[in-house]
């Protein structure tokens, strides 16, 4: 990816700024190829992250604020994203019965269903995205990123 060839410049950018900008474009296309592969489900990035972390929490609920806290982008329409997935009949929600504040969430036998499907596809875009990767350099880029 050349990103004086994408961003249509011909001038030399400073090193911070090319690498910083390197990483929204790879950012922008990951988030592009993984949410062409969760289309036929009719599912966005952000929603099947709730399905995964609500999985996670092995048939126990999960509140707004956990998932808030748990997901890989962060926002503020949780409970949005958790009402598209309740029309879905991917989740339930009710009140806690000793806290009436506080709402629980869980993840539905047909939640759990479709999101092994989409595990499988998700898996296939991620492979493709680096597939020209080595498994050390994969192991050498995480060490890089880590740094930020």
């Amino acid at each position: 990816m050349n990103v004086e060839e994408i961003i249509k410049t011909s001038q030399k950018m400073p090193l911070e700024s090319r690498t910083l900008i390197h990483i929204t474009l790879i950012h922008n296309k990951i988030y592009e190829v993984v949410g062409n592969a969760l289309k036929p489900f009719e599912v966005s990035l952000q929603q099947f992250n709730v399905l995964r972390i609500l999985r996670g929490q092995k048939g126990q609920p999960a509140n707004l604020s956990t998932l808030n806290e748990r997901m890989v982008t962060k926002m503020s329409n949780t409970t949005r994203l958790v009402d598209k997935l309740l029309a879905k009949g991917y989740v339930d929600r009710s009140v806690c019965p000793s806290n009436r504040r506080k709402v629980e969430i869980l993840i539905t036998k047909s939640g759990s269903e479709v999101l092994s499907k989409m595990d499988k596809v998700v898996a296939e875009a991620e492979h493709d995205i680096v597939q020209h990767f080595t498994k050390q350099e994969l192991e050498q880029l995480n060490l890089l990123l880590d740094k930020f």
